[in-house]
């Protein structure tokens, strides 16, 4: 069995992505792993040049920042990325800049890879997802946050990024069929320097909408207002090995008061209803489980 990783990134200094963390929580389990690295305005190429293996091959973009709907630059890029994958690789490990794999699901995602390997009527792998927010203690708890995601799929050139990269499907625009996994993604995307979060969303919204909405929707401040948060949970887990020296770097003070939740009372109605039950209520699902 062999296994490519792929991702994108572009700026990873300037609005503080975990993306070396990111590489590096799954590479383990990789036989090759594509980067590739956009236009940046910081040391991005370099950052990756640091990582010190055999298996990481960098490759080139130019983002096209004129595609400025519903974050279609982002899928575009992704599937630069996938093509460029070994057409040997029986399975390709997407992870997002910001995503980390903890290391105590390793053995579980390459003994299901292997596993559905030679199963054509599977065509990728789901993953829980945990959203941290905030700081390294909270992750959400609400309706808001996506709960599985693809993040594996077959070595298939019809498989295509999906809208903005959250996931994939066919080219015809069908849903894959997947297999459920008992392993989790943590997603940090919401967990930086209020300064960096800040700019990171001014950058992030850039790619969804036009100059018109950033002035009316993003505010005009030096840093992201944490506290804009309806549900967080206390996380009761440990963080990935390769998370240590971020997490000995982290400086800032965020604290979220479970007295001040900001849910309608459908909203509550509805999270009593998943909490209760496990299920959620109009759930949307970019997959076909089988």
């Amino acid at each position: 069995m062999k296994v490519s990783g792929f991702t994108i990134i572009r700026n990873a200094l300037k609005y503080d992505y975990p993306v070396v963390e990111a590489i590096t929580s799954i590479l383990p389990i990789c036989d090759e792993f594509i980067v590739s690295v956009g236009d940046s305005e910081d040391e991005t190429l370099a950052l990756i040049q640091s990582i010190n293996s055999p298996k990481i091959k960098i490759v080139h973009s130019v983002w096209d920042d004129t595609l400025r709907v519903g974050g279609k630059v982002l899928a575009d890029e992704t599937n630069k990325a996938f093509d460029q994958i070994s057409p040997d690789s029986d399975w390709a490990f997407y992870i997002q800049s910001d995503e980390v794999v903890h290391e105590k699901y390793l053995d579980t995602i390459r003994a299901e890879m292997q596993k559905w390997k030679d199963d054509k009527h599977v065509e990728g792998l789901l993953f829980n997802y945990t959203h941290f927010y905030g700081n390294y203690n909270y992750v959400g708890d609400s309706r808001k946050w996506y709960r599985k995601e693809i993040r594996i799929v077959k070595n298939d050139k019809s498989i295509r990024s999906y809208k903005d990269a959250q996931g994939f499907r066919k080219a015809d625009n069908s849903k894959l069929r997947v297999k459920p996994i008992d392993a989790h993604i943590y997603h940090y995307g919401w967990v930086k320097p209020p300064a960096a979060q800040q700019e990171k969303q001014k950058n992030f919204h850039k790619m969804w909408h036009d100059d018109n909405w950033m002035k009316e929707n993003i505010a005009d401040t030096a840093e992201f207002d944490y506290s804009i948060i309806d549900v967080l949970a206390p996380f009761k887990g440990t963080h990935p090995k390769v998370l240590e020296e971020r997490l000995k770097r982290y400086n800032w003070k965020f604290e979220f008061d479970s007295k001040k939740i900001k849910l309608s009372l459908k909203d509550k109605v509805l999270l009593g209803i998943e909490r209760g039950t496990g299920y959620r209520v109009g759930e949307y699902k970019n997959y076909r489980v089988v």
